[in-house]
C-alpha cells in the first residue's frame, strides 16, 4: 500500500514537472513522422493481466508487423527523434501515465509481451507477482540492450535478445522480486537517473 502511494504521488508530480517537456517532444514526434504520439504496445502486466503501456513512439507507424519485438541499435524501423529518444530513454518517461494508473510502478520488472511470458519456467513466474516498473536492476544493466543485439552479429533481433539478454534478465528480475523493500526502490531510482544523465 505504501508503495502504491510512493508510485501515485511521484508519478504525478513528475507528470506535471515533465508536462512542458512531453509537449516538445510530442510535437517532435509529429513533424517527424506519421503517426501517432504514443505506441500503445501490449504488455502482461500483474498477474499476467494485459495492458497497454505508454512509450512516445521511436518507430515507424506498425513497427510491430514488419519486424521482430526486440530491437537493435540499427534497427531502421527507428525514427530520426526515436533514435534520440531512444538513446536517452526519454521514451521510457511517458511510462509514468501507466504507474499513475495502477498498471505500472516506478520499480519493478520491466513489462514483456506475452509471447516471452509463454516461455516462463515454474520459478520465474514468480516475476507477475509484483507490478512491472520502469526500471529495476536489469534495467540498470542492459541500460544498452539495442547496442549489445546490434554488436551481437546476430541478424535476428529476438534471437540475439534470447540468447545473450533475457537469461540475465530474468535472474535479475527475480532478485528484484525477493528483495524488493523501499531502500531497495530508492537505490535503483538513484541510479536509473545516474546512468541516464550519463548517457
Amino acid at each position: 500500500m505504501l508503495k502504491r502511494l510512493f508510485d501515485i504521488f511521484f508519478a504525478g508530480l513528475g507528470l506535471i514537472i515533465l508536462s512542458p517537456f512531453f509537449l516538445i517532444i510530442a510535437v517532435w514526434i509529429k513533424l517527424d513522422s506519421k503517426g501517432p504520439v504514443f505506441y500503445r504496445g501490449l504488455r502482461a502486466g500483474l498477474h499476467g493481466k494485459p495492458f497497454r503501456i505508454f512509450k512516445f513512439r521511436s518507430m515507424v507507424v506498425d513497427a510491430e508487423h514488419i519486424g521482430s519485438s526486440s530491437t537493435s541499435k540499427n534497427d531502421s524501423r527507428v525514427t530520426r527523434v526515436g533514435e534520440f529518444i531512444r538513446k536517452y530513454k526519454f521514451d521510457e518517461f511517458s511510462q509514468l501515465i501507466n504507474v499513475f494508473l495502477g498498471d505500472m510502478s516506478l520499480v519493478g520488472p520491466r513489462p514483456e509481451v506475452q509471447k516471452f511470458v509463454d516461455q516462463y519456467t515454474e520459478e520465474e513466474k514468480i516475476i507477475l507477482t509484483v507490478r512491472p516498473g520502469i526500471t529495476d536492476f536489469a534495467s540498470i544493466k542492459f541500460h544498452n540492450e539495442g547496442e549489445i543485439i546490434a554488436a551481437s552479429g546476430i541478424d535476428d533481433a529476438d534471437e540475439a535478445y534470447s540468447r545473450l539478454i533475457r537469461p540475465e534478465k530474468l535472474r535479475l528480475q527475480i532478485k528484484y522480486v525477493k528483495e524488493q523493500n523501499f531502500m531497495v526502490d530508492f537505490k535503483l531510482i538513484i541510479q536509473t537517473i545516474k546512468k541516464t544523465i550519463g548517457g
